[in-house]
């Protein structure tokens, strides 16, 4: 039912997303009411990714925009929001079913829903009328040069227009000595020839590489982009969504713009290093006298500790650095999903980033911190020990007959009640992680050793080590077996941590501890080379507390979706991975974990060697001693600064008799005015700090 307010023209911020204007920008008036007319109160964007490889965060920072944040900034309501979903599918010989299939379901399971899906190649006949048009308007025409001919005429261009740039004569600076290579020798053909050769190309009668279909542009441009750009290339490949019938395939600069207008796009939204391509974009829909949608470039998603080209992405993977597309160190969407982040995560860290023209590298522990803010309330607790010692409770008989009972109950939130519980049980033989357990004590340390006593979790009493078994086998001497006590006793001493345990029906299982992938935070050239190779840790003996039974199966699991996701107290937190196996019903099958994030490091859980301890007490004296250099500066009379200062001690033998200020320097020579007044300026400097300092110390 329409009414008089729905045909009202919608009032929005059209300058939210403006872009740099052009002449060949500009609608007719009959184009603009024709969009109009379609359109009526919609505004309408659209995301284009090519299926030639899986998604990644980048394209999800694009999801982002074009669902949402674009019509957030230009204050669009949102019963008047569009978004079409269209596989920019031109290069056939890159794509395949699998990758058209993989981000249809990404975006789906990101939760974004699209007005409707399309395609490029739907458009192959539309496209391919639109070159034979501009072939009879003499703005196309069918090129034999090849592609080392073709880079030959560009640089010649190029060097052309920086001359022109800087007022030299391009004559004399690139001069023309073969017309053959500028303009060309195709390009003031007759409409007539090109049309033949373009219908042979259609036909298949020539080879791959001997002619293209070129846009008769502007080889004086500035813009490189300008020099008659290929529309259309020959390739025997069949396309996977049109299938078979089309030899000759448009090119993505000549496909796009099309499209955009087809479908009314009111706002197209790409990254920054398109903003070159706004040229041939708007001059290809000017030379067919198309409806010119706005173009709005942002800058693009950079992540430290990864890459998102997609070249380096494939090679990756094609090179076996990762399991695979969805590898979870791979910043695909799939990766993400298989380590463990949700949709939320994705798309709060996407929001929070936004969307300017600013270029910037986005530090991971914004995703990192993002994650954690999100599963730290939805994440089933758990307790697990990824390198497990064995431990042997001595007295349990004696300590299980003082308590009521061993079993205890468990929040699997402490936040949420209407996430349940679970129990444990503390059994004669519990499991701890290797980490909680050293031979060597010392006073950064809070975990177990020898001779000493730490909390356990749940449980609440003591745990004291009184004997270590070791494995003499190859000289390796690792710990096998720890010969604990309970001490319950109303004088035990309060233990600095209470340390995570499993019970002896643990749940043997693997853990994949995931890390950054690269080991600088913006890999280089060398980026093969900068691989982390701690990327991936893997514990394969790991355990976990049998409460998870209930909460994983193999039936379960898809990698589609967000599978089971769990905190290991005290470690981080987990995803079931999808090379799980595990049966409840059975209580067998491999268990699979992957670490999505970190909690925030405890001291503890790391052992130093000696030369690390004894730089962390170095780094405390140090730290002890600049404060008591500071105190010690702080209470130097102004006048006395540059006599008592060490960095002046020294360097002047003589001082201004009120202000203390040095007039002469170590060897008598008087000081120019100039020196004199910077020396001013650290005394003032020097009385600015001792108020500050004074202050601040009243107040503690």
């Amino acid at each position: 039912m329409s009414s008089s307010v729905e045909n009202e023209p919608m009032q929005f911020n059209e300058n939210a997303l403006a872009g740099r204007e052009l002449e060949w920008a500009v609608n007719t008036p009959e184009t603009l009411e024709a969009h109009k007319k379609a359109n009526g109160n919609i505004i309408r964007t659209r995301f284009p990714p090519e299926p030639n490889g899986y998604l990644h965060i980048g394209h999800a920072k694009s999801m982002n925009m074009n669902f949402s944040l674009a019509f957030e900034k230009l204050g669009v309501p949102v019963e008047h929001r569009r978004t079409i979903f269209r596989y920019d599918d031109t290069n056939p010989a890159a794509e395949e079913v699998e990758y058209i299939d993989s981000l249809r379901r990404d975006l789906e399971w990101l939760g974004w829903t699209p007005e409707r899906t399309t395609y490029s190649s739907d458009n192959f006949q539309k496209l391919h009328d639109f070159a034979v048009e501009l072939i009879h308007k003499g703005k196309a025409y069918v090129c034999d040069m090849s592609k080392a001919e073709m880079e030959i005429q560009r640089d010649l261009a190029v060097r052309r227009a920086k001359a022109r740039s800087v007022g030299k004569d391009p004559d004399v600076e690139a001069p023309i000595t073969d017309p053959n290579v500028l303009p060309g020798r195709n390009r003031n053909t007759s409409v007539e020839r090109n049309l033949d050769l373009f219908a042979k190309m259609n036909m298949g009668l020539f080879e791959e590489g001997s002619y293209t279909l070129r846009l008769k542009m502007d080889f004086e441009s500035a813009n490189p982009n300008m020099y008659d750009l290929v529309a259309y290339r020959i390739k025997y490949t069949t396309h996977p969504h049109a299938g078979p019938g089309w030899c000759v395939y448009p090119a993505y600069d000549f496909t796009h713009g099309i499209c955009d207008s087809l479908e009314h796009i009111d706002y197209s939204i790409c990254t920054l290093e398109f903003e070159t391509r706004r040229e041939p974009y708007y001059w290809i829909l000017w030379a067919l006298d198309l409806y010119r949608p706005k173009v709005y470039e942002m800058s693009r998603l950079n992540l430290q500790y990864t890459v998102l080209s997609k070249r380096r992405l494939l090679k990756l993977v094609n090179a076996h650095h990762v399991r695979g597309w969805d590898d979870p160190r791979m910043p695909t969407i799939s990766g993400l999903r298989r380590r463990g982040y949700t949709k939320d995560i994705v798309n709060t860290f996407c929001n929070d980033v936004g969307a300017t023209r600013a270029m910037n590298v986005v530090a991971i522990d914004k995703l990192n911190q993002t994650a954690r803010q999100a599963l730290s309330t939805t994440s089933r607790r758990a307790m697990a020990a990824l390198d497990p010692i064995e431990v042997h409770i001595t007295n349990f008989d004696e300590e299980s007959q003082k308590q009521d009972t061993m079993t205890f109950e468990v929040q699997n939130s402490p936040t949420d009640a209407s996430m349940g519980s679970h129990t444990v049980t503390l059994t004669r033989t519990i499991y701890i992680d290797g980490s909680d357990f050293r031979l060597k004590d010392s006073s950064t340390y809070y975990g177990l050793a020898p001779n000493k006593a730490v909390g356990l979790k749940y449980y609440g009493c003591n745990l004291i080590c009184d004997e270590v078994v070791q494995n003499s086998n190859n000289n390796n001497n690792k710990v096998t077996l720890l010969k604990c006590r309970l001490d319950s006793s109303d004088d035990r001493k309060k233990p600095k941590t209470y340390i995570t345990w499993v019970p002896s029906d643990g749940i043997p299982c693997e853990v994949r501890i995931y890390n950054n992938l690269f080991t600088v935070p913006e890999p280089t050239d060398l980026w093969e080379k900068e691989l982390n190779p701690e990327s991936e840790v893997v514990h394969p003996h790991a355990m976990i507390d049998p409460s998870v039974k209930d909460c994983v199966d193999v039936q379960d699991i898809d990698k589609w979706k967000s599978n089971a996701a769990f905190q290991f107290e005290r470690m981080g937190y987990f995803v079931v991975d999808l090379d799980t196996e595990y049966k409840s019903s059975e209580n067998c099958g491999k268990l699979v974990f992957n670490r999505t994030v970190s909690l925030k490091e405890e001291s503890f859980k790391k052992e130093l060697t000696a030369e690390e301890e004894a730089a962390v007490q170095a780094r405390k004296e140090k730290g002890k001693a600049d404060v008591e250099k500071k105190e010690a500066r702080m209470k130097i009379d102004p006048k006395d600064f540059f006599k008592l200062c060490e960095e002046y001690q020294g360097k002047y033998s003589k001082f201004d008799d009120e202000t203390g200020i040095p007039t002469h320097d170590a060897d008598g020579k008087e000081l120019t005015k100039s020196a004199k007044k910077k020396l001013a300026k650290d005394q003032t400097k020097h009385i600015k700090q001792v108020k500050a300092w004074t202050k601040s110390h009243e107040k503690k």
